[in-house]
């Protein structure tokens, strides 16, 4: 037996997430510049604010403020009435004050939890709200290595949701990003488009007995922009942590980039703790006080989310749970869906957005839209449920929910329940009316 394997034999991968999400407010955090900074010439959309001039003082963003706290609602965190903004020291090139404006203490949520399909509970530390840092471009020009720096997202309001380290896999970690995301876009806060660095994702990795009894180092993977990168980032830095736990080592608590070409991660410098920012309180900016039915009120501004108005689409629509999960994610799809459900069969026309056989631009197709229930199937189903006619007759009106499910049998869930119930109360009627 190796040296320390019956120990190793008893760690297990500790994984917690932080995510940055950019918010589409029209102006930064802390000053009135354009917060579209995508495609921008560089340096064109910047203030005395955002480039830390001396003298410029920081306004907070209202409407910053009520999307984190609505993220923070949809996560089932609890909101803190009193929040502060702090000062986060460090030197670096894309930060011009000297120091970020965030939140330490004091955030604006915390204690929340989101569970994956699997049942299984991954709880959120806190979710606050700071300003983003500028762009660095590493280029080469005439033959000598450069790096350039572009104000224009200095100050642009950044949303950070940090996780307890309860994930134990990179699968794992891809599947809550995902959710997350489709939470956020759920919102209308963020577009998550992770290409354009509007949702960054950072890792924290290390091997342990528990996610309570934490080992003596974690190693951060920095600014991961794919779900695909985050999965392979992480069952590489489990790996090779592993690897060196087998000898006896300890791996170095730092900071770690991801080079997607090789699938492999690679050191970029020692990890800081939260001491090393110096953070205290910032003096230009008064605690932030909320009333708990400002708090409520923003609580009934929220859409159903995702997870939640997919079941409902299966259990009133009788869409399946995958064609349904689709539409849910997609706002301009579930838009569409909802605007033409009453008059196109709901299931026919979530099939054809979901197989993409409709232009979204374009009302749906004349045939979809004016396709009825077959009265013979009705007639059919009224003849073989004759006990269930004679109930109704008698002022049983509940037998119309099984006769519903008798059409809805035999035409395979093709048709809209609505309005095949509709054609059930005429069609009654008219017996009635016969005798």
């Amino acid at each position: 037996m190796a040296p320390g394997e019956t120990e190793i034999m008893k760690l297990q991968p500790v994984i917690g997430l932080e995510i940055h999400v950019e918010l589409k407010t029209k102006t930064g955090m802390f000053c009135g510049c354009s917060a579209d900074h995508f495609g921008k010439a560089p340096n064109t959309n910047t203030c005395p604010v955002c480039l830390g001039l001396p003298g410029a003082l920081p306004v907070p963003n209202h409407q910053a403020i009520d999307w984190a706290i609505m993220i923070g609602l949809a996560l089932d965190c609890r909101v803190n009435l009193e929040s502060s903004f702090d000062r986060k020291h460090y030197f670096y090139p894309d930060l011009p004050k000297g120091y970020q404006i965030s939140q330490y203490d004091d955030p604006f949520c915390q204690a929340g939890k989101l569970s994956l399909a699997s049942g299984k509970i991954i709880r959120i530390n806190r979710v606050h709200l700071e300003e983003d840092t500028a762009k660095m471009q590493h280029q080469v020009i005439d033959g000598q290595k450069m790096t350039l720096v572009d104000f224009n997202r200095s100050g642009v309001p950044l949303v950070e949701i940090v996780t307890e380290p309860d994930i134990a896999s990179g699968e794992e970690a891809k599947e809550f990003l995902k959710k997350l995301r489709d939470i956020i876009r759920s919102l209308g806060v963020s577009d998550c488009d992770m290409e354009k660095g509007s949702m960054r994702l950072e890792p924290n990795i290390s091997w342990s007995e528990s996610p309570e009894k934490l080992n003596n180092y974690k190693v951060e993977i920095k600014n991961l922009n794919s779900f695909r990168f985050a999965q392979q980032g992480i069952d590489f830095e489990l790996k090779r942590q592993k690897e060196l736990l087998d000898q006896g080592k300890t791996p170095v608590q730092e900071t770690r980039g991801y080079n997607p070409q090789k699938r492999a991660t690679f050191s970029q410098r020692v990890k800081e703790t939260s001491a090393d920012y110096r953070y205290f309180p910032d003096p230009d900016i008064p605690p932030i006080v909320l009333t708990r039915e400002y708090v409520e009120n923003l609580r009934t501004k929220l859409p159903q989310l995702p997870e939640a108005l997919a079941n409902e689409m299966v259990n009133k629509f009788h869409l399946s749970l995958s064609t349904a999960q689709l539409l849910s994610k997609d706002q301009l799809k579930l838009a569409y869906f909802n605007q033409y459900k009453n008059q196109v069969e709901p299931l026919e026309l979530a099939n054809l957005i979901v197989n993409k056989k409709i232009d979204l631009d374009q009302p749906p197709p004349t045939k979809a839209a004016s396709r009825a229930v077959d009265l013979n199937i009705i007639d059919q189903v009224l003849k073989e449920n004759a006990d269930a006619v004679a109930k109704y007759r008698t002022g049983k009106t509940s037998v119309i929910g099984f006769l519903v499910g008798q059409v809805m049998r035999l035409t395979g869930g093709k048709v809209d329940p609505k309005q095949v119930q509709d054609k059930l109360l005429k069609a009654l009627q008219v017996r009635n009316l016969q005798g």
